[in-house]
Formats: C-alpha cells, structure tokens, sequence
C-alpha cells in the first residue's frame, strides 16, 4: 500500500514538474512573439508536445489533440515566419486582413461554433459546451493568423483568454485562470508593439 502511495505522489511530482516547464516555455513563446523572435516556435513546439501528453495522460483527449494542432502549427509557423516573405531573403512582416475580412472570418467561425456547440450540449457532457466550442474553434484559426503575422490575431486571443479565465474560474481551476490573466496582458502588450512595427512598415 505505502508503495502504491509512493508511486503516486512520484507520478504526481513527474506532472507537476512537467507541467511548470511548459508553462515557462508557454509564457516564453510568447514573450519572444512579441519580439517576433522566430525561436517562439520551438518554444511553442515544446510546450504543446509536454501539454499534448500531460493532457493524454488525464484524458483529456480533445485537449491532447488541440495541442497536436498546435503542435503541427508551430512547425508551420516557423516555416512561414522563415520563408513566408514576398520578397526574397526577408523575414514574414506584420500584415492586416483589414475590417471587412476579419468581419466574414468573424461570421464564418461563428457559424461553425454554433453547430459544434449545439453537438456537444446535445450529445455530450461538456460544459459550457458553446463557450468552449467558441473559443476552441476561434483559437485553431487564431493560431494559424499568428503564424502568418496577422496584427489583428492578438485581438482575437484577448478574446479568447478573456473568456477561457471565465470559464477556468467557473471550473475552480483558480491557477490556470492566473496563467490566463497573464496570456491576456501579454497579447496586449503584444498588439501593441506589433501595431507599431505595422505603422512603422508602411512609412
């Protein structure tokens, strides 16, 4: 019994360890977004592939799998911010869909959160079952604006984090909407910085 114990808190202790390092790692990929640093990427990979298994390992399979995309996305983000460029030998710039488009991306994802919302409150157990699709659906496509250096992707991931603290509040999971808290200022502070960078390109 005091063996079975002793596994279970080392087991514990393994997560926990794993668990800070991929927050560091998840607060450092954006501290370097911010920067536009391109070594955010392996930062991201390594903090989705730590959560992506953590996530496993709970049963949280959706959450694992996100993070797989998040995973994949971070490769892709790397490539894009590498080579994504028009112009030959110049890094991916800050660039803007522009009201109109981000209007339509707005509908269209929104169309698509209703139908997994209304699956997921009508055959499943999940909670807040639209919030979630919501910021689900949003989130995979935020990733992607990010990895083309969309300004407006920030804006979106305010958004997100916003709501996602609410939900983690509602949920008591009271550490994870302290990160959240964190994520959402640190988008802003993002935003603003690569506004500026925008502004300054087209001078």
């Amino acid at each position: 019994m005091n063996d079975f114990l002793q596994t279970i808190i080392e087991s514990l202790s393994i997560m926990t360890m794993y668990e800070a390092i991929a927050m560091v790692l998840a607060i450092a990929y954006i501290l370097l977004a911010i920067r536009q640093n391109i070594w955010c990427w392996p930062a991201a990979f390594l903090s989705t592939l730590i959560y992506a298994v953590l996530f496993f390992e709970v049963s949280l399979l959706m959450d694992s799998m996100l993070n797989l995309y998040y995973l994949v996305m971070a490769i892709y983000g790397w490539y894009s911010w590498k080579y994504g460029s028009n112009i030959k030998n110049e890094d991916l710039k800050v660039n803007t869909y522009g009201l109109l488009t981000n209007i339509k991306i707005i509908v269209v994802l929104s169309f698509v959160s209703l139908c997994f919302g209304y699956i997921m409150a009508n055959y499943t157990s999940a909670d807040f079952a639209y919030i979630d699709s919501f910021t689900t659906v949003f989130a995979v496509f935020t990733t992607f604006m990010l990895a083309k250096k969309v300004l407006e992707n920030w804006i979106y991931w305010i958004i997100i984090d916003i709501v996602s603290i609410y939900i983690y509040i509602q949920k008591e999971l009271y550490l994870t909407a302290a990160l959240f808290i964190i994520y959402t200022i640190l988008a802003l502070v993002a935003y603003i910085n690569w506004k500026k960078d925008f502004e300054y390109s087209r001078l």
